[in-house]
């Protein structure tokens, strides 16, 4: 029989901290730019051009977590059989945290045996290992660290399914995730639907993350002759698969290789050891995309692994993915009033091992194929069963997600499926805080403003002027790219800090930085931004705003920085040796390293940068 069960997952965790207040403007450094669009066929090229994010709005950054791992009891819930035991973390976005074959106790995944966010995701803090699910737009996602609504639903076999569901913030689709175990299967299924429920085309993106372990003999088998290769440049390349290309451990550096699908074939990904055993993913054919991410055996690709799983098992990990397009770079256009949906198998895959680690690409991955054949084949079948119950109404709630749905439902009254219910008493303090402005006033509290509800700009436009009004006014033009009128709405706003730091960013004033700073001194995330503003053209100011900034890594670098351009590498040198432990380190930025090398280069001479430093990623 299968058992659905609520239980505890005790981690050594960093703590995720509180989010950074400030608005979001812009989006992080995006570190997949592909610069020759026009060497690339038309859909493909027009898929990359169509619908990037340009801010994360209306969530806020979370960049607040450290690296002081403590004990920490996460909510988890299992889904097991005879011959799977499967683990959800529904406060941590869904991810399915560990697949354990039972007979052989065999974990299919990369299971991390830490929780530590880094600065991967659209809104800063991200965690390795087991699969992600990824909804919105390249990046991972802005619910990879929130939590989900999660219920028991009764599956189309009388077993239980698991539900998670909740509103993704930047797009508004509602994303829905029902994790399916027969009785007698030894395989998980995952149907996802993503509906949008506006009456507008949304720009569409998805892909399955899923870390697998690795080691010098691990091979990744899929049905794919040629790959779109990215190494962290600028380029998008086209070539052929070759046996190097498919053993994660044989890459020196950082990159994607994205698999150009067999139109004969069904779509599925495998990874197998040197017996030829391993995980596979397959799915419906809805989700075509397949990817191959590796970190790469430089230094810089090690100390990436180390730093999001202190303590590393083993040789660390790699990523099979699975996506709607053929790249990450790419989104769709789903339209008005329509769902897609797609079902997804998790499990353990066997292939002759000497087929399997064929010099000869083709017979490899046809190997593969055969030996998937029964679960290929009885998938189609397996979506029908499920699409039996994709609406039915959960029996049993088993966490609770956020208000933000209910809140959009009761500003645009849309229709969502009864299997994912968005009800009010969902609404906390936070959500409740916009109820006012559906009758057309938003009252002036003394208080943080939160993320603003961008897509509420008409409302906010046509609302009771205060401070925190002409505040929120100012960055949904923003957002809609009506500069001019951001900046005006924020010198209604007034004195206070969040305007003011507003206008520093956009306008480059530096007398509002520095007067937001006088009101909130001890906001670590407006001194790193302060200060860094300075730097770049009035070091005097930045060298009073260092005088009495908060403690933290971030300010650290920033001495170190005001060291080298006041021309005093000899102090720059001294900070980097004593040892700065930047938690926030961005993927694709190596700033430790930079400042190493040009104190030395100052001094004139060649020491060594220190293995902590070196985040380098290939080609960037």
């Amino acid at each position: 029989m299968t058992i659905l069960s609520a239980q505890n997952l005790v981690l050594p965790a960093a703590s995720l901290g509180p989010e950074n207040p400030l608005a979001p403007l812009r989006t992080h450094r995006e570190i997949h730019q592909v610069e020759n669009l026009a060497e690339l066929p038309p859909e493909l090229r027009e898929n990359i051009e169509y619908g990037r994010l340009h801010s994360p709005l209306p969530c806020l950054d979370q960049d607040g977590y450290d690296r002081t791992l403590v004990e920490t009891s996460f909510p988890a819930l299992v889904l097991e059989n005879d011959h799977l035991r499967a683990t959800v973390l529904p406060s941590l976005g869904g991810r399915l945290y560990s697949l354990v074959h039972k007979a052989t106790g065999q974990e299919l995944l990369y299971r991390n045996p830490v929780f530590q966010p880094a600065n991967l995701a659209l809104r800063n803090a991200w965690f390795a290992g087991g699969v992600e699910w990824n909804v919105g737009s390249t990046g991972h996602w802005t619910g990879t660290c929130a939590p989900m609504h999660a219920a028991r639903v009764e599956g189309p076999d009388g077993t239980p399914i698991l539900r998670l569901w909740e509103l993704e913030r930047t797009r508004n689709l509602v994303t829905q995730l029902d994790f399916w175990l027969p009785a007698d299967s030894e395989f998980l299924y995952v149907g996802v639907r993503l509906q949008n429920p506006s009456d507008v085309e949304v720009p569409a993106y998805w892909w399955s993350n899923i870390a697998v372990a690795q080691s010098p003999e691990t091979r990744v088998l899929v049905p794919a002759d040629q790959a779109w290769r990215y190494g962290y440049g600028s380029r998008l390349d086209l070539i052929d698969v070759d046996a190097d290309l498919t053993y994660p451990m044989r890459h020196p550096r950082a990159v994607d290789y994205f698999f150009e699908p067999l139109p004969e074939e069904h779509s599925w990904i495998a990874s197998v050891d040197d017996t030829g055993t391993g995980l596979v993913q397959a799915s419906t054919e809805r989700l075509q995309g397949r990817k191959l991410f590796v970190w790469g055996q430089g230094e810089g690709g090690r100390r990436w692994q180390d730093w999001l799983a202190p303590g590393l098992n083993g040789d660390g990990y790699a990523e099979i993915q699975a996506g709607l397009a053929r790249t990450q770079m790419e989104h769709l256009k789903l339209p008005a009033e329509t769902d897609w949906h797609w079902l997804e198998a998790y499990g353990r895959v066997s292939v002759d091992p000497a087929s399997a680690h064929a010099d000869d690409w083709k017979t490899a991955r046809r190997a593969g194929a055969n030996a998937l054949s029964p679960l290929l084949d009885g998938l189609p079948a397996q979506e029908k069963a499920w699409l039996e119950v994709v609406d039915s109404a959960p029996v049993e709630l088993l966490a609770v997600g956020s208000g933000w749905g209910a809140l959009e439902l009761a500003r645009t009254s849309w229709t969502v499926s009864d299997g994912t219910p968005f009800t009010a008493d969902t609404m906390t303090s936070r959500e409740q805080a916009w109820l006012p402005l559906l009758d057309g006033r938003l009252p002036a509290v003394d208080d943080v403003p939160d993320g603003t509800l961008v897509a509420w700009s008409a409302l906010l436009e046509a609302a009771e002027g205060n401070w925190l009004v002409w505040y929120h006014r100012g960055v949904a033009r923003h957002y809609y790219g009506d500069v001019d009128g951001a900046v005006e709405a924020w010198r209604q706003s007034g004195d206070n800090a969040w305007a003011l730091r507003n206008l520093g960013l956009v306008t480059g004033d530096l007398s509002h930085y520095e007067r937001a700073v006088e009101l909130l001194p001890d906001l670590v995330p407006l001194a790193v931004e302060a200060v860094a503003a300075t730097l770049d053209s009035d070091v005097a100011l930045a060298e009073r705003m260092l005088a009495h900034a908060p403690d933290d890594p971030r300010i650290q670098l920033l001495r170190v920085r005001y060291a080298l351009e006041t021309g005093d590498p000899a102090a720059a040198h001294e900070l980097l040796a004593a040892g700065i432990q930047l938690a926030t380190v961005r993927e694709g930025a190596n700033p430790l390293t930079d400042y190493w090398l040009a104190a030395e280069q100052a001094l004139g001479t060649q020491r060594p940068v220190p293995p902590q430093y070196q985040f380098g990623m290939g080609e960037i």
